[in-house]
């Protein structure tokens, strides 16, 4: 995996630890990662795989 790439953290994810997802957008490829273990494997979907989670996670949580 590229090292390159500009990882931004969820807003969602708090500083106290827990939960912490980080995305970072390539032209085709959207990489996931847990940002407590940044070396280990990423996630890897198209854009419209992540579109279609996106919108499944607002539809189940009422999130805009």
């Amino acid at each position: 995996m590229s090292t390159d790439l500009n990882w931004i953290k969820s807003s969602y994810s708090g500083g106290q630890g827990g939960e912490c997802v980080e995305v970072a957008i390539a032209p085709t490829t959207i990489h996931i990662r847990d940002s407590k273990n940044p070396a280990a494997a990423a996630l890897m979907v198209t854009p419209t795989t992540w579109s279609a989670f996106l919108q499944a996670a607002r539809t189940r949580w009422g999130v805009a």
